[in-house]
């Protein structure tokens, strides 16, 4: 930026986120002897052979007793089997039996014939979506945004805002503490947010990012809302919120300031942080007293917003600063 009143200053320098324990009906009292063949149905059933699968002991279910497994055992039926002394041999109920292998009171079972002692499981039920996480905590910071407390969260701004009743005109301070809700899976405010930092209405990503450098120094300093909007105006007006490497004359920089004014060298001017603390100025000026920037106006908060930001650029067009007035306070409200 230029101080000098000669240069035509203000003109912008380009125009262009167990079984189911089925539980079974309780047997019909008595035995259910089934008859093998016509033969051999009123002799005492030899020994049981050996399962071929071995279930886990049997558990009391207030009733006929089931033993607890997750899939089907089986059983060959030997000579002078009922389905009765098969259940009591496994100390299961005869009507469990019937029912897994679909058979009925009056069915016939034969040696060699397989029957399944206990039925497939149930398909387990669905299990219950698990419960979000709590939400975090962020203490505020000097220069912290909702837009990158969210960023650096991955959660969208809006979750943010919501979590602590916020809207997008909202302004945080350090030392406040925001609720941080966890990512989630599911809709565009709800969801993961996108890694991209915000941008703010009209700015594209590199103006955005410069903007929000403006107000995170701003914050740092202590400076106002109202002397923040200045700056990002100011900087709008001479630069479109760019960082130039050209100008008019020998101008640089988001807020073109020249080198043969005393704002620093080249260098020092296209430092993006270094240029905006001069504009800042105050105690912490990098210039000291070699410039006036901001605070170093006397009554500079009483001033209109256009007239203190020509006190610090000395433009050749003081009046353009105004028109930049109501976008900075939307782009402060939505990045900072």
């Amino acid at each position: 930026m230029s101080p000098l009143s000669a240069r035509p200053r203000g003109h912008s320098p380009h125009t262009t986120r167990a079984r189911g324990s089925l539980a079974w009906p309780a047997a019909v009292a008595g035995t259910i002897a089934l008859a093998l063949s016509g033969q051999n149905a009123a002799h005492a059933a030899p020994p049981a052979p050996a399962l071929s699968a071995v279930p886990p002991a049997p558990r009391t279910l207030g009733g006929p007793t089931l033993a607890a497994t997750t899939s089907a055992v089986s059983y060959t039926v030997q000579p002078g089997d009922t389905v009765w002394a098969i259940a009591r041999a496994h100390g299961l109920d005869t009507a469990a039996i019937l029912a897994a292998n679909a058979l009925d009171a009056s069915a016939v079972i034969r040696p060699g014939q397989v029957l399944a002692l206990f039925p497939a499981a149930p398909p387990a039920p669905p299990q219950a979506a698990e419960s979000a996480p709590p939400a975090r905590e962020h203490h505020v910071r000097p220069g912290d945004t909702v837009s990158g407390i969210a960023a650096a969260h991955g959660v969208s701004i809006d979750a943010v805002l919501t979590a602590n009743g916020l809207t997008r005109s909202s302004i945080i301070y350090p030392g406040e503490t925001l609720r941080v809700p966890a990512p989630s899976d599911g809709g565009a405010t709800g969801s993961v947010a996108s890694t991209a930092p915000a941008t703010a209405p009209g700015l594209d990503a590199e103006q955005s990012e410069n903007a929000r450098l403006i107000i995170r120094i701003g914050r740092d300093l202590g400076v106002s809302d109202h002397g923040i909007a200045i700056a990002l105006g100011t900087a709008m007006q001479e630069s479109w919120l760019r960082n130039l490497d050209w100008g008019d004359r020998d101008s640089l920089g988001l807020f073109q300031q020249r080198p043969s004014s005393g704002w620093g060298t080249r260098e020092q001017i296209l430092d993006r942080d270094r240029a905006t603390r001069v504009f800042y100025g105050g105690a912490a000026d990098p210039n000291g007293s070699a410039t006036r920037g901001l605070l170093d106006i006397p009554g500079w908060e009483g001033m209109t917003y256009a007239d203190a930001a020509q006190a610090v650029q000395i433009s050749a067009y003081p009046d353009r600063y105004a028109q930049w007035e109501a976008p900075a306070t939307v782009w402060l409200a939505v990045l900072g």
